[in-house]
């Protein structure tokens, strides 16, 4: 003798068992009750009760989650079966199913996201990737810088300008906080930024020498909508450094007309001369002059004054 089918064995042991029936019906009151599913049902008119009565269990399941975010009050806070996915409902050659999609918070996470990963950076700290353009603090001795910085991205809102800044300054009063709240900003606009502390770059480039992939790491730094270099005449360069790797990098940003932004203790004048002395103790001032050119070319010199911010 055959096995009787489970489902038809246990729709007769609900039949007989009217204790189980008597809840049975109160859950499926409560599951119809809910608005969604009731809005559900009047938009489907074609679905008939069996088909309700066969679907319960994904019916409970569609109205036990969260919908679209209403119990959760982020991505990370998601309390669904699958995390960051909605559920729905749908008709499918008549029969109910349950699909997912990403909800409203998987949707904006992922759009953080993004564009975070418009804002790259090489040994630079967390609190000034985290700097915000609100945050700045204006007195009269900074208000020269944020107005330039204002001024290029009040212009970033309908092209990206071709010249950045060339923050100079004394040690402390907060150029680099500059450089990471305009980065922030930028990915506003779907901008790609780069901020690199110069004085790690130069010994990571040395380093690159060794492994063979110069090339591959200037190319990277080539090719940010807006590149960042921090703190350069910190760092004694070599001749092969400023010719090879600085130059190459401002001659391709500047043939491309992409804006650069620097950070220095010293003014432009400055760090020519300290351009022009490689760590060989030789001296030249053509090649450091054609450096400064280029920078120049890609970029404004301003003066942040103020106090030191780290005292």
């Amino acid at each position: 003798m055959m096995m009787e089918p489970i489902q038809r064995a246990l729709n007769r042991w609900m039949e007989e068992n009217d204790d189980f029936k008597s809840r049975h019906e109160s859950m499926k009151a409560m599951i119809l009750s809910h608005p969604d599913i009731s809005e559900f049902l009047e938009t489907h008119p074609e679905i008939d009760e069996k088909e309700v009565d066969k679907r319960l269990n994904r019916l409970y399941e569609y109205m036990t989650q969260s919908i679209r975010c209403s119990d959760c009050k982020n991505y990370h806070a998601c309390n669904n079966m699958l995390k960051g996915y909605s559920p729905i409902l749908q008709v499918v050659q008549g029969e109910i199913h349950l699909a997912y999609e990403k909800c409203p918070n998987h949707l904006q996470y992922e759009k953080q996201a993004e564009k975070q990963d418009l804002m790259k950076s090489l040994y630079i700290p967390r609190e000034i990737l985290q700097a915000q353009f609100e945050d700045l603090i204006i007195t009269p001795e900074r208000r020269q810088a944020f107005n330039a910085v204002d001024d290029f991205l009040n212009k970033t809102e309908k092209a990206l300008p071709e010249k950045g800044i060339f923050f100079t300054g004394n040690f402390g009063v907060g150029k680099t906080y500059f450089l990471g709240a305009i980065a922030n900003r930028l990915k506003t606009y779907n901008l790609s930024s780069m901020i690199i502390y110069m004085p790690e770059f130069v010994r990571e480039m040395r380093d690159a020498i060794r492994d063979n992939n110069v090339q591959e790491k200037i190319d990277a730094f080539k090719n940010a909508d807006v590149l960042m270099l921090d703190d350069i005449g910190a760092e004694t360069f070599s001749a092969w450094f400023r010719d090879e790797v600085l130059g190459s990098i401002l001659q391709y940003r500047m043939m491309e007309r992409l804006p650069m932004f620097f950070t220095s203790n010293y003014t432009m004048e400055q760090l020519e001369e300290i351009l022009a002395s490689s760590t060989k103790g030789t001296v030249e001032k053509v090649k450091a002059r054609r450096i400064m050119e280029r920078i120049r070319q890609v970029s404004t010199e301003v003066v942040l004054r103020g106090e030191n911010l780290r005292t």
